[in-house]
């Protein structure tokens, strides 16, 4: 008797708001749990590095069938397509990095097409994600948890804004030597006085930090929130099932700021995928530049 009660107590947990929310917000990871701390290199999300390898291959993929298919004459709408963003991403490489392009253009390309990968999952209706995984539990595969967009994972955004700063850092190596960079650390921006040197330093160290902390939480902050807002436009086309008499009421909301969200949110991941882009060919750039 005593576990029919915890089976339907825990049910009914499961039928709150707060719990509908943390479910969908939760990431299946190695330990089993939550992440309980902020840093916790022992945690891997393991949704979020499917999605996010998953999208890479498949950017890597339609980069490949768009060079392929491309051809001297007149274009289709995908060529035209692909030969856009990639005159956007040299345009804009070629006014900000003033050096050897060969691999940050096609970076940019990359990381643009990536990050809108990445951001279109968020579209995905939040409940089909339950129930792939009620489907694949079919088989015998138990996933108690399933977050399927990587951005709104502050582990992913981190990592790719790290991933910036240590090209950064690569960039400034190659282009100053490792003695022009140390020079730069404590003779900017105050001047090569010695007696400036610790307060150049530290500004450059907390330069440094802001850039990758900054490019991360920009990324993470906005699609986390858009991906809030879809779970709460959600509960409006559910709410009969936490014993509200509100079903019309819920459905017609349902429909119309989902749509209404939705479409706006185009314009959120495509911005986000943009600035991402702008703000690693400005940050490689800086690091071409001589103070």
């Amino acid at each position: 008797m005593s576990s029919e009660v915890n089976q339907a107590h825990g049910a009914a947990e499961q039928m709150t708001p707060t719990a509908y929310i943390s479910e969908h917000l939760q990431n299946l990871n190695n330990s089993g749990g939550p992440q309980t701390s902020i840093i916790d290199f022992s945690i891997i999300n393991l949704d979020t590095i499917f999605w996010a390898s998953l999208m890479g291959l498949l950017t890597v993929f339609i980069l490949l069938i768009a060079a392929r298919r491309a051809t001297p004459g007149v274009p289709g709408r995908f060529q035209c397509f692909v030969e856009m963003i990639v005159e956007m991403a040299e345009t804009q490489s070629k006014s900000i990095v003033h050096g050897d392009r060969s691999y940050i253009a096609p970076l940019a390309l990359f990381v643009f097409f990536w990050i809108i990968l990445l951001n279109t999952l968020d579209l995905v209706p939040v409940d089909w994600v339950l129930g792939v995984n009620h489907f694949i539990e079919s088989f015998g595969v138990h996933v108690p948890h399933h977050k399927v967009v990587p951005t709104t994972d502050l582990n992913a955004t981190m990592g790719m804004s790290m991933s910036v700063l240590l090209l950064v850092f690569f960039y400034s190596f190659k282009v100053k030597g490792f003695g022009g960079f140390l020079h730069e650390l404590v003779s900017a921006p105050f001047g090569a006085k010695w007696y400036l040197a610790p307060f150049n330093l530290a500004l450059n160290i907390i330069e440094y930090l802001a850039k990758g902390v900054s490019l991360g939480m920009r990324l993470f902050g906005n699609m986390y929130a858009g991906e809030l807002v879809f779970l709460l436009i959600a509960l409006l086309g559910s709410v009969w099932t936490f014993n509200l008499d509100l079903s019309l009421f819920g459905l017609v909301g349902h429909v119309i700021a989902g749509s209404a969200w939705a479409i706006f949110h185009i314009l959120v991941i495509l911005l986000q995928a943009f600035i991402f882009m702008m703000l690693t060919l400005v940050y490689i750039g800086q690091a071409h530049s001589h103070h």
